[in-house]
């Protein structure tokens, strides 16, 4: 096992160490989600932390690490003797985002369990994890079917694995740690809220600090071992105060004083449920025994908040993660707290102060344009804007009618469009290929059932063979690659028009979060179309670029077409089985070049012969309609809807309308 850095050479990331001490103070707080862009020493800080943790105490030989002195009594290599049981180093577990739900939870002997009626269990990384930490990195790419175990594991404290009947429990309390690069994408909001604390990581752009994670970095890895022993008297240092804190823990007192601070401060910023309450009280009583006190002050308060909340103050998935820090002081002032500044640094303060986080960009949506140029003829006779015009605000989302891709898929798992998956409801059998994952019983006894007799069987038991066994095929929802190609010409530059375009390819990225989608974005005017973002998981970054989208010029309809086209075949190498959707948004309109409706038609036929998925959003306006985008749906092979057609409850609204003079013409 390679040497691991050590937790007190990181430079910097004082609020991303600050955290994770806490949970290792006390395991309550929750765990910590780490987000931030990529080499800024997460993985690195969280697998250093394990060092640190104290040792826990355990049942001799018992897989599930039950503790001696309250040993599990459903713990499935119990029953156990109350004793004083073994010492060994807490564990550090890591869940691959690709392991297989039997990886995490643990594998069933279906086939012992069936003939011999023998629960043959193999222990998963929820049972290593027991009593230790389990870590995620990259936890907002993991699969939807190991995030629903996980959220039951953290709420119940337990592991269940149930096939066909049989069924093994056993407890599964953990420090759930994750790290994340936003850019990949979000957060279940569930899980999300089940990290006690998150912290913001971010390189430091100072030079000196730079140079010195550098020289430390070459050093570690020029010599392993030799690096850890230089910073052994610091590693001892912190581990000596988790273990003094520990002990200190259940004698701080959190007075009425630090609760009606701590409420008032999750009322002011409307934090859903009141699980932000409690994490809050937990980490400001870590944060004073952590300092060596028995009270909690009005700054661990304000520390706990800044650890707590920023991730539970969002609204939607589009809002960044953060906390206005003057409308936290003076909630707590208001409420009790100091009106001298607290010194952290000084005797009794908090741990380490919360660093300023990155400076925050100018708002790309209110950046000022060049004016619009003189309006020229366009198709139709309709005008057609010659300049760039300054970006305008999306309208407000709403929910959108379901677009999906037609036929069956096989996918990554997600909430869009039919696929076969591991999870979901039973269609039929197969004979398994590789472990057996998913039994189907009947189909299995089935085929056992005509061999009894020549097996020699005996008594009540079924005589079952590998060969019998028949693996569930199941449907389930996969996500898909939804590309939207947006009509950002002079023909769409009414800035009303265009604020109710953007809100609704906003509301079609909201819809594809939840989905659990990839999304891209193609725009086109002027004279060319260009990829404004690349396919992603990030749906906020799609909503950024949306934001900041300038709209002008001629309509090079054919050229926004033939450049998803390209998107597509290059996806298609990258990952063929994730089906594309292509959310076009448009009024039809094509100018620019010779014969520009016709290179278009004959573009959008390029789809339709790739079976590829279509939907055309119609955004013509106005009493006379020429319905171009209609036309160009047909080319496509795909579908045409307005934008009020658009919305979910449009659409409920005519199929009660639809069904209500179906039964009055009967």
């Amino acid at each position: 096992m390679s040497t691991p850095f050590p937790f007190t050479a990181v430079v910097g990331q004082d609020d991303l160490r600050l955290a994770l001490l806490l949970n290792a103070v006390s395991p309550a707080v929750g765990g910590v989600l780490v987000r931030g862009e990529k080499g800024t020493a997460k993985s690195t800080a969280v697998r250093a932390l394990s060092v640190l943790i104290p040792e826990v105490d355990v049942v001799a030989g018992c897989r599930f690490s039950c503790a001696p002195a309250s040993p599990d009594p459903a713990c499935p290599d119990g029953p156990h003797e109350v004793g004083p049981g073994t010492k060994r180093p807490a564990r550090m577990v890591e869940l691959p985002v690709g392991a297989s739900e039997d990886r995490l939870v643990g594998a069933l002997d279906i086939e012992r369990a069936l003939a011999e009626g023998v629960k043959a269990f193999e222990p998963g990384l929820l049972a290593d994890a027991h009593r230790g930490i389990l870590y995620v990195d990259e936890v907002n790419l993991l699969h939807d079917h190991l995030v629903d175990l996980l959220l039951d594991a953290a709420a119940m404290g337990a592991s269940y694995v149930e096939r066909e009947g049989v069924s093994v429990r056993h407890a599964a309390r953990f420090l759930l740690v994750g790290t994340m690069n936003p850019e990949e994408g979000e957060l279940r909001p569930q899980l999300l809220d089940r990290f006690g604390l998150t912290v913001e990581v971010a390189a430091s752009r100072e030079p000196d600090q730079r140079v010195e994670v550098v020289r430390r970095r070459l050093a570690y890895d020029d010599d392993p071992d030799g690096f850890a022993a230089r910073w052994a008297d610091e590693e001892s240092a912190v581990r000596a105060r988790i273990v003094a804190a520990r002990a200190l823990l259940p004698s701080v007192h959190l007075g009425d004083g630090a609760l009606r601070q701590i409420a008032a401060t999750c009322a002011a910023f409307e934090v859903d449920g009141m699980r932000a309450d409690i994490v809050m009280a937990r980490t400001a009583t870590a944060l004073a025994a952590w300092a060596g006190r028995t009270e909690v002050l009005p700054e661990d308060v304000r520390q706990a908040a800044l650890l707590a909340l920023p991730h539970r103050r969002r609204r939607n998935p589009f809002d960044a993660p953060g906390l206005d820090e003057d409308k936290l002081d003076e909630t707590l002032e208001e409420f009790g707290g100091s009106d001298e500044d607290p010194d952290p640094d000084g005797p009794g303060g908090g741990g380490q102060p919360p660093q300023d986080g990155p400076d925050e960009g100018p708002d790309d949506g209110s950046a000022p344009g060049e004016a619009p140029a003189e309006a020229e003829p366009g198709e139709g006779g309709q005008p057609q804007g010659g300049g760039e015009q300054s970006p305008v605000r999306a309208a407000e989302p709403f929910r959108t009618k379901v677009l999906s891709v037609p036929g069956l898929g096989e996918g990554a798992a997600g909430r869009r469009s039919r696929a076969r998956t591991e999870h979901g409801r039973t269609t039929g059998s197969r004979r398994p290929q590789g472990a057996l994952t998913k039994l189907h019983l009947a189909a299995t006894v089935q085929a056992a059932a005509p061999h009894q007799l020549a097996r020699g069987r005996s008594g009540r038991g079924l005589v079952v063979r590998r060969d019998d066994l028949r693996q569930a095929t199941r449907e389930g929802r996969e996500g898909n690659l939804v590309l939207f190609v947006v009509d950002a010409s002079g023909s769409m530059a009414a800035r009303q028009r265009m604020s109710a375009v953007k809100g609704a390819v906003l509301s079609l990225l909201l819809d594809a979060y939840q989905r659990r989608d990839k999304v891209g974005l193609v725009t086109f005017r002027g004279s060319t179309a260009e990829v404004a973002l690349p396919p992603t998981s990030s749906v906020d970054a799609a909503a950024a670029r949306l934001e900041s989208l300038p709209t002008g010029g001629r309509t090079p309809l054919a050229a926004g077409l033939l450049k998803a086209h390209d998107v597509l075949r290059v996806e298609r190498l990258r990952d063929a089985a994730r089906r594309p959707l292509v959310v076009l948004v448009t009024d039809g309109r094509a100018t620019g070049g010779p014969e520009p409706v016709a290179l278009a038609g004959r573009a959008a036929r390029l789809f339709a012969a790739d079976s590829v998925a279509s939907v055309v959003v119609d955004c013509e306006a106005g009493a006379v309609r020429l319905g171009l985008a209609g036309q160009l749906a047909v080319e496509l092979a795909g579908t045409a809807v307005t934008l009020e057609e658009l919305r979910a409850d449009s659409i409920a609204g005519l199929v009660r309308d639809v069904q209500g003079n179906n039964r009055r013409a009967a």
